[in-house]
């Protein structure tokens, strides 16, 4: 592995522990800040591709900390290329590429062979905010459906997910031995975007089954491995949220898991990329169902 790409690593984990330490979580930070509709949606690039997996927690972080009001970001190149002009001063946010090279390598038994080699290489965006002169719809904010259709929006998410909920006791968990979600009435809620915040990071327990992703290690509440899984939840509870333009809510009982995030993080530098890497594929798992539905 290259220094370049280890201080990456190290760098990227290094804002997650920050954010973490001050009290804050990276991927709810921006629902605290004052932006479109009291949500903020997932970033997209130029050309209005979404960003993916870390890249999502990074640039919502530089979002939060910078009170950015658009959800587009892209280089300093692609903005030139757009007629815009990124202004003096301005300091763009880091993010990364992953990719494979091939090499020709020996495989100790004096042979050559390709493999593909991962690389991870860090570039900076700039948001719109930051640019002048660009073609007038970049400024122009989504708009937010009324919740009455946000709500409908994720009532059927769910149900397209064919998951076996039931509404029952005073505790939101997912049960992997009986594959079964289990939630409190929807009254006992503060509100209904609070339900389907608690119902999506629950529903992605789920989808980390044996049977579909393969994803839990254990349920044992004292490892590390189910701490790890709470964490990857979170996030992609926090992923279908904004994809669904739900308010994320911080669960109560993930703050007892801080404290293990932070020496998880500090011990692995790679975790917050596996975390995230997890939590986009739960996301994208559970999008592919709304899409096989709709095709049956």
């Amino acid at each position: 592995m290259s220094e370049a790409r280890t201080d990456t690593y190290q760098r990227i984990t290094d804002t997650i522990v920050e954010a973490l330490e001050a009290g804050t979580r990276p991927w709810m930070k921006p629902w605290s800040a004052q932006n479109i509709g009291g949500t903020f949606p997932r970033p997209v690039r130029s050309t209005g591709e979404p960003y993916r997996g870390i890249n999502v927690l990074l640039l919502w972080i530089a979002s939060a900390a910078h009170g950015f009001q658009f959800d587009r970001f892209m280089t300093y190149k692609q903005a030139q290329g757009l007629g815009g002009q990124v202004r003096k001063g301005e300091k763009g946010t880091t993010i990364v590429k992953y990719g494979t090279i091939t090499r020709t390598v020996d495989n100790g038994r004096g042979e050559d062979e390709d493999r593909e080699i991962p690389y991870l290489k860090g570039y900076t965006v700039f948001n719109v905010s930051q640019i002048e002169d660009l073609p007038g719809d970049y400024y122009q904010t989504p708009a937010i459906l009324p919740e009455e259709q946000r709500i409908e929006g994720a009532e059927l998410f769910i149900a397209n997910t064919g998951a076996n909920i039931r509404h029952e006791g005073d505790k939101a968990c997912y049960i992997p031995a009986t594959d079964l979600i289990r939630m409190p009435p929807f009254r006992a809620f503060e509100n209904a975007e609070a339900y389907y915040a608690t119902l999506f990071h629950e529903t992605s327990h789920w989808c980390g089954a044996k049977s579909r992703l393969d994803r839990i290690k254990s349920t044992d509440m004292r490892t590390q491995d189910y701490a790890f899984e709470e964490l990857v939840a979170e996030i992609s509870a926090c992923f279908l949220c904004s994809d669904l333009s739900i308010t994320a809510k911080v669960r109560p009982e993930s703050a007892s898991y801080i404290a293990g995030w932070l020496k998880a993080l500090k011990q692995d530098k790679r975790l917050i990329f596996k975390a995230a890497s997890k939590a986009q594929a739960a996301a994208d798992y559970l999008h592919s169902l709304q899409e096989n539905r709709a095709a049956a």
